[in-house]
């Protein structure tokens, strides 16, 4: 099966050597699709239930007879999928809930599940441009896997694990490719702001990145505790450029999104 694959030259950064050489294997080794074909959206629902239903347990597998994730909003999602280059398989997987354009006022999961007592925020958002980051998600098998059965080692060789050390040094850039992924799919979409419901843990990485969620609810319980969140895309994106420029050339692949800003500038 011919795969629909990220469009866009490799992801690149600049004036950090290190860094440069992390984003540099992290593209020999990974690629960033978008599931556009009925076949490549099988295999984010398949991978979704591996990591919800079974490494994790937050859904009841029994509900998803077929061993597909899914629900009533993936229809007006964009999916991605991050693939590994040598074994074929894929590793994590995100989508972007969009607005429903014949129903603006329908409320998205974050708002169903969780209590919004930030009224002055949400006052100032366009509902047209606005969408929830969503199922974002790394598969734990994929991280701990050994010895893959299709590799090239003799008998006499010694037991290795089937990633290399320059492989597993990229896994940390999973979740950033993930949030990568749903810039584009902002920038391709006029999506100027976004729902995101985050882990304490993950809400302070997030910042330490200069990717700022604001809080507009109190912590829920929802498969473990979470905040509220929104955030402006284009103000992520400036946050990111003055903390980390490395990252910001990663989310923006290299600038090509960051046209964003003054889209949402103009709008606000």
């Amino acid at each position: 099966m011919k795969l629909d694959t990220y469009s866009t030259p490799p992801l690149q950064l600049r004036n950090a050597p290190l860094a440069k050489n992390s984003i540099e294997a992290f593209n020999e080794y990974f690629e960033m699709i978008p599931a556009l074909s009925d076949d490549l959206k099988n295999e984010v629902y398949k991978l979704r239930y591996q990591i919800y239903c079974i490494e994790n347990n937050f859904l009841n597998s029994d509900h998803y007879p077929d061993n597909l994730e899914f629900d009533e909003f993936d229809p007006q999602s964009i999916h991605y999928l991050i693939r590994h280059r040598k074994s074929g398989e894929y590793a994590a997987t995100v989508r972007l809930i969009l607005p429903d354009t014949d129903n603006p006022e329908k409320l998205f999961p974050l708002e169903i599940h969780s209590e919004i007592d930030n009224v002055k925020v949400m006052q100032l958002i366009d509902r047209k441009h606005l969408g929830e980051v969503s199922r974002l998600c790394v598969s734990k098998a994929f991280r701990k896997r050994k010895n893959d059965p299709q590799s090239l080692a003799t008998n006499d060789s010694n037991p290795q694990d089937f990633f290399t050390l320059d492989e597993r040094r990229t896994f940390s850039l999973l979740s950033v490719a993930l949030i990568a992924c749903t810039v584009k799919a902002c920038y391709e979409n006029q999506i100027y702001y976004s729902f995101g419901s985050t882990e304490p843990p993950w809400f302070r990485r997030l910042s330490a990145l200069g990717i700022h969620f604001k809080k507009i609810g109190p912590l829920l319980d929802y498969h473990g505790k979470r905040w509220p969140s929104v955030i402006k895309v284009s103000e992520m994106i400036d946050c990111v450029a003055e903390k980390n420029p490395n990252i910001w050339n990663l989310l923006t692949n290299n600038g090509a999104f960051s046209q964003t800003k003054h889209i949402c500038a103009q709008q606000h």
